[in-house]
């Protein structure tokens, strides 16, 4: 009998579920048993008009083709399906799946499955996808890399993320929260930040305000697999001593012919650098022998 008023009450909402209330998600995390799992970072947009700015901002249109990562109770689903687009969902809660299979009435394709692990050759096959997603703090930064990194068939994300992570991926040299990931995330891509989206959107409120950061996929830049590497190793050697300068952090791992060669300077700091200079310093140290 459960069964069937999850149902009924999912029918009834499916016409108008971008005016899921905090009100209706509570109900229907209770009537399927659900509680929100802080361990998957589950906060469920409840504002309208939260949703609305998220399609917008992801220029999502009839001819595009999505991802969405974490779907929770698909109200931000149902908006990417109106806009006509074709649209896959990966959800890694498998409590969740019957729910959106109700909620989302076969609009969508729906995966289960972790977005970390996920096969996503079959999930966005060939090229010109478009990404979004309502990401986790402890995979958000990561998940952005490797996404740039190893699906190329992804060209455009918009992705919500907490503050700190979402200035992190979009910082430029010279900003404080510049660091590693912002030179690995510009090796591939513009990231911006595009929007902030307060606690109070969220069902449960999180502790901390969240940012839409939108990172659209550039031209590759001319590199070898080798130099990248090169220069994650440096990178993760000097930023994990961000204050001390170069020629101190790297000291074991450089020679003076690397800074000579690139044209670094020995006394300038990991923030100084943008991703051109660190690409030539990281080719100039394999050239080097170190």
């Amino acid at each position: 009998m459960a069964g069937v008023s999850i149902k009924v009450r999912l029918v009834s909402l499916a016409g108008d579920l971008l005016n899921l209330s905090i009100v209706d998600v509570k109900r229907l995390l209770e009537k399927a048993g659900i509680a929100p799992k802080k361990s998957l970072g589950q906060n469920f947009v409840v504002d309208p008009n939260t949703v609305k700015k998220i399609v917008r901002l992801a220029q999502i249109k009839s001819d595009s083709r999505v991802v969405e990562i974490g779907p929770g109770l698909g109200s931000l689903t149902l908006a990417l399906i109106d806009t006509g687009a074709e649209v896959s969902v990966v959800e890694t809660d498998g409590a969740l799946i019957p729910l959106l299979t109700e909620v989302l009435n076969g609009g969508a394709r729906i995966v289960h499955a972790d977005a970390r692990t996920v096969d996503w050759q079959d999930l966005a096959p060939g090229k010109g996808w478009d990404l979004v997603a309502n990401l986790p703090y402890n995979i958000a930064t990561s998940l952005v890399i490797e996404l740039l990194d190893e699906v190329p068939s992804v060209d455009r994300m918009l992705v919500m993320v907490q503050r700190e992570a979402g200035e992190r991926i979009a910082a430029k040299v010279g900003d404080s929260a510049y660091g590693a990931v912002s030179v690995r995330v510009a090796l591939r891509a513009k990231a911006t930040v595009v929007g902030s989206v307060p606690p109070s959107v969220f069902y449960p409120k999180p502790r901390v305000a969240s940012v839409l950061v939108a990172v659209e996929r550039h031209k590759q830049m001319e590199t070898s697999t080798e130099v990248t590497e090169e220069m994650i190793r440096l990178l993760r050697l000097s930023f994990g001593q961000r204050r001390k300068m170069l020629r101190k952090s790297l000291i074991e791992v450089t020679t003076s012919a690397s800074f000579t060669i690139s044209g670094v300077k020995p006394s300038q700091r990991p923030e100084e650098l943008d991703v051109e200079a660190w690409l030539r310093f990281a080719e100039a140290n394999l050239q080097a022998g170190t």
